[in-house]
């Protein structure tokens, strides 16, 4: 009775719809048909690829990128109006000011027009922003990294990709550094910078220049040990990263330095005095006294460097963008050398300079598909198309981790000639351990202690007792 039923209803529904298409005439009917469809766009699609595929049909006008780095703002706004030229597509670059980044990311991702795509600093980034990452697996800038290992992982998804790989070390004027092993009357028997691969030479050398510096033509060895609110960076990151990526290698239950720093709860700060033989070495052979460091920034200390008041300068292959456009620089290109912080390590003869990313673009999950989809076209367009090479080489001066370039797009600036130099000398590298550093609090709290400790309100034993008690806090959070 209830087949019967059923199959009456069917045949009821059948002639309606013949007499409802009977009564449209001709293009009637079929804009009928078609209207239908459109009001319906999921109807034949299930789930969410259909939603998908109908969003991703949408075109972006506009997207927004949250920049890391200040010294590279303007290239990226010029970068931004290129790209709108050519697509039509504008590019809102927004740049957080020194030290802010994760503060101004907060605030700015919790407004209704968030950045699209934004940075983090590795797998400790990714942990505190993994609700807003997307996938980025199936892009082709994932299929186009040299060493996919480098990418920012979670089970099968990818999350963060690395756009450039960077070094650093002690950028030094190898002008000064000549001028130096010539002296008649100097007092190490050190004739060339193959020489000075350990602390021990670098420390003989640099107190030997600081007794003949008005032979030399300069204030100090070291420019100015930047201390100033959000320029403690160079001291509280990078350099902390060598004995803390020490102390972490000595931990053979990790395959890497990094996620052993990630599953450490607690450090000893085993070589915190390897870290203070090169801080010392660095303040007490300055351009600046002690007391003044505090007021000092990155910029000066570049600038004094640029102007040769300074034989060296710890940086990194970005730097370059800064001494090139100083007023009155006087440092020439084939001058400018990089040489690795030594800091009193066994076997330090063989280490290298510090090289790795903190670098990784993520796209913002929370925002509309046709706004991820274009902030991926972006960030493609810029390291595949000519003028976006051209921009990521010879202005942005990346060492770009895609097979995109060849050997000729390649940057050609001194420090990133220098950085390549080092990896293919065949010394070990040190990893930028410093992606597992609990937070940024953590840093600023060893920058703030390093500060103090330079004005003489705390000692060294105060400054290696608040770095260890603020990465068990910091990590317990």
């Amino acid at each position: 009775m209830k087949k019967g039923y059923k199959l009456f209803a069917l045949v009821l529904v059948l002639v309606m719809m013949a007499g409802t298409l009977a009564a449209c005439s001709g293009d009637d009917a079929k804009n009928t048909v078609k209207n239908a469809a459109e009001a319906t766009p999921t109807a034949t699609t299930s789930g969410d690829e259909g939603n998908k595929t109908a969003a991703t049909d949408e075109k972006a006008d506009e997207i927004y990128y949250l920049n890391f780095k200040p010294e590279i703002a303007d290239i990226y706004n010029q970068i931004a109006a290129d790209y709108e030229a050519e697509t039509g597509v504008k590019v809102k670059v927004v740049t957080a000011a020194s030290g802010t980044y994760e503060q101004t990311l907060k605030s700015e991702i919790a407004k209704s027009d968030p950045p699209t795509i934004f940075q983090i600093n590795g797998p400790v980034g990714y942990e505190s922003w993994k609700d807003y990452c997307l996938d980025l697996k199936d892009t082709k800038l994932y299929s186009y990294l040299t060493d996919k290992s480098l990418a920012v992982t979670s089970g099968e998804g990818v999350y963060g990709i690395p756009y450039v790989v960077e070094g650093y070390g002690i950028i030094y004027n190898n002008a000064i550094m000549e001028k130096y092993f010539a002296l008649p009357d100097k007092a190490t028997d050190i004739k060339s910078m193959d020489q000075i691969n350990n602390f021990a030479a670098l420390k003989s050398v640099a107190e030997d220049m600081t007794a003949h510096k008005d032979a030399l033509g300069i204030e100090g060895v070291f420019a100015s040990t930047s201390l100033g609110a959000g320029e403690q960076w160079r001291w509280q990151t990078h350099l902390a990263n060598l004995p803390l990526y020490y102390e972490f290698k000595d931990n053979t239950s990790f395959d890497n330095s990094i996620l052993a720093g990630l599953a450490a709860k607690e450090i000893e700060f085993k070589y915190a005095a390897n870290y203070k033989n090169i801080f010392d070495l660095y303040i007490d052979n300055s351009c600046t006294k002690k007391g003044l460091l505090g007021s000092k920034t990155v910029n000066d200390s570049m600038a004094e460097f640029a102007l040769g008041k300074a034989a060296m300068v710890q940086n990194g292959n970005w730097a370059w963008s800064q001494i090139s456009t100083v007023d009155g620089n006087v440092v020439k290109e084939g001058d400018i050398k990089f040489m690795p912080i030594y800091t009193g390590m066994s076997g330090e003869e063989k280490q290298g300079l510090c090289i790795g990313t903190e670098n990784y673009f993520a796209v913002n999950n929370k925002v509309s598909a046709a706004k991820q989809k274009a902030s991926i076209d972006f960030i493609e367009w810029l390291f595949t198309s000519d003028k976006g090479k051209d921009y990521v080489t010879n202005k942005l001066g990346f060492i770009a981790p895609f097979n995109t370039f060849t050997d000729a797009e390649k940057p050609a600036d001194p420090l990133a000639k220098e950085v390549l130099a080092w990896m293919e000398k065949g010394t070990a590298s040190v990893p930028w351990t410093f992606a597992a550093f609990p937070s940024e609090d953590f840093k600023n709290s060893f920058g703030d202690a390093l500060l103090e400790y330079v004005q003489g309100s705390k000692t060294w034993e105060d400054v290696v007792t608040t770095v260890k008690e603020s990465w068990k806090s910091e990590r317990a959070k």
